[in-house]
Parts: C-alpha cells; sequence; structure tokens
C-alpha cells in the first residue's frame, strides 16, 4: 500500500486494487473440472467446438485409473482400467488441451453472468463450468483405521495390490468394487478373506460367479468390521460376525466400501441426500451455466461408459448455452 495513505481510504485502494485484478483476468468459455472418463470427454467435445477452455484436476485418470480388469466397455472385449484410463488421456492430449494438473477446486460460485473457480492454487473465471469431480472412497470410520493408513490399510487394489505378494488379506465389502478387488488379489495374494455386512454379495453375476470358483477367497457374509489391529503394521482385523466377535490375522486390508461425491467446493448447488449433484437430463444444475457431470451427479449406475456419455452430454449442452446467450 501507498506510504501515508488515510485510512479512511484503504478500503477503497483495495478494492480498485481487486477489482482491476479481476478486469484482467482471462475468462475462459468453459472450465472443466475433473479429468475421469466424464471430464475427459467433456474436453475432447470442447476441443472438438473449438472452445477456450481450461481443465483443472487433481489427477489425470479418476476412478477408471483404480479398476481392475474391465470387460463391458464397447470397443474393447478386454482392457485393465489404468490402460482405458492412459487412452482417454491421449486422446485429450491429443488436442493440445490446456491443463491444471494436480490442482484441486475449493470453491466455484456464481457472480453475475460469470462463473468463479478458486482452486487451492489459483482462481479463474469462464461462462460455463462442467463439474466431473467424481467420488472418493468411503472410510470405515473404525479404531484403527486413521493409524493403519498406508501402513497396511489401503483403498485401492489396482495401486497397492502388488505390495501384499504372497499375503494373507481382507477385503471390506459386498459391491462391484470389492468383487473386482479381490479378483485383482487372487493373482497376488495367499488368501483373501471377503468382508461383507449383509447376507449376501450384490455385484455383478459374472463377477460373483467368477469369485465363487476361486479356493484362495473365504466370502463372510453378516459380517461387520469393528477395529483394525497391528503394531507398525496391520496385523489383523476385529468383526462381528452374526452377533459374535472374531479376530482374524491378515497382513494387509483393502477398503471398498462405496464412494462418496467430491462437491465439498459446491455447497450452493441442490444435491440430493447422498450429496450428489442433481442435474436435468441435459447435465444442467440448479445454477445457469454450471454443469454436472458423471459419478458426482445423481444419474444412476457408476459406470466408465455412463459417465463419459455424460461428459459428452454435458459439452454439448454447455455449447448449446454459450450460443443461445450474450455475455
Amino acid at each position: 500500500m501507498p506510504a501515508g495513505l488515510p485510512s479512511g481510504r484503504q478500503g477503497l485502494f483495495h478494492a480498485k486494487m481487486r477489482i482491476g485484478w479481476e478486469l484482467t483476468m482471462k475468462t475462459y468459455d468453459l472450465i472443466i473440472i475433473g479429468a475421469g472418463p466424464a471430464g475427459i470427454t467433456a474436453s475432447v467435445y470442447a476441443s472438438r467446438k473449438q472452445l477456450d477452455f481450461l481443465v483443472v484436476t487433481g489427477n489425470v485418470g479418476g476412478q477408471a485409473a483404480w479398476s481392475g480388469d474391465i470387460e463391458n466397455y464397447t470397443g474393447y472385449q478386454f482392457i485393465t482400467g489404468p490402460e482405458l484410463a492412459q487412452k482417454f488421456e491421449e486422446h485429450m492430449r491429443k488436442y493440445n488441451t490446456s491443463l491444471k494438473e494436480n490442482e484441486e477446486a475449493v470453491e466455484v460460485k456464481k457472480a453475475g453472468n460469470m462463473v468463479l473457480v478458486k482452486t487451492d492454487k489459483g482462481q479463474y473465471q469462464s461462462r460455463t463450468v462442467i463439474i466431473a469431480s467424481g467420488k472418493r472412497s468411503k472410510e470405515l470410520g473404525v479404531p484403527g483405521e486413521n493409524q493403519f493408513k498406508n501402513r497396511g490399510l489401503t483403498y485401492c487394489a489396482t495401486c497397492d495390490g502388488p505390495l501384499f505378494s504372497g499375503k494373507v488379506v481382507a477385503v471390506i465389502g459386498g459391491g462391484n468394487s470389492a468383487l473386482d478387488a479381490a479378483l485383482q488379489l487372487v493373482k497376488i495374494a495367499k488368501k483373501i478373506y471377503l468382508i461383507n455386512n449383509t447376507d449376501k454379495l450384490n455385484g455383478d453375476a459374472v463377477m460373483t460367479q467368477k469369485l465363487e470358483k476361486e479356493a484362495k477367497v473365504s466370502v463372510l457374509n453378516n459380517s461387520k468390521v469393528e477395529a483394525i489391529l497391528g503394531e507398525h503394521f496391520v496385523n489383523g482385523i476385529k468383526i462381528n460376525r452374526l452377533g459374535k466377535e472374531e479376530t482374524i490375522s491378515v497382513g494387509g486390508v483393502f477398503v471398498e466400501i462405496g464412494l462418496t461425491p467430491n462437491t465439498s467446493f459446491t455447497r450452493d448447488l441442490k444435491m440430493n441426500s447422498s450429496g450428489e449433484i442433481m442435474v436435468s437430463a441435459n447435465n444442467e444444475t440448479s445454477i445457469p451455466g454450471i454443469f454436472a457431470a458423471g459419478d458426482v451427479t445423481d444419474v444412476p449406475e457408476k459406470q466408465i461408459i455412463i459417465a463419459a456419455g455424460e461428459g459428452s452430454k454435458a459439452c454439448l449442452s454447455a455449447f448449446k448455452y454459450l450460443a443461445t446467450r450474450q455475455f
């Protein structure tokens, strides 16, 4: 601040400086938050529509990069999650996409006819925004979980499975994520306990049938994890099975109990009881100019192919919004 500025004018000086900074900020046609299947597909469509856009993301690939074997993505009879995520990324980068990687959104808000996006590293403004921030793993919320994170407890079999070669491990969950993790670990671990808190597995029939044929896998239904045990590293879990407490010795724990949407930066948007952003058939949110796509929304069935399709729809809707308004 200039020396000697009267105190009564300090606020006015700061206001003028702030306004000047905002006026010089670049205005994009579109900002895409997230670079999983939905965000990457939206970016490809944005490139082909020749929009001036930016992708802001903590990582590239999203949940797809954590999946194991994928047998239901059209055009590929078989492909792994990391391989498919790499294909997505190559497609996106083909267009020299403007990308801010390792940058997390912390706030999205409407300001006049612009949308401001604040991240942990900067601030941007755009005429439209697509939120495709996906979901993150749910936690168990039991004693020992925080203590043993990355010390034998993990949330990603694809990422960390090879570290548990030859060990006895536990997979917590009974849905597709848990079944996928268990099937991956069959090739790596000595034995797998699948801890499921309902009376039967609720994943896809094909995956369930595959798992039932694996001698290495023991499915414990009606079982709830009560604690993660260990000293420096995990050495067991305490479960309640049909009302009785049991302790199982394991050298690793994979938590696969579902996902929660990454919506902490979108408090102004209308959401459902699960914290998912509610969208129309055209991917419109409750705030004009802000669209959403993929697992972060209330669209049913969280699948890679569905997220990709929703990303394309969201971009086409954003393009139509831009074409029918003056800024």
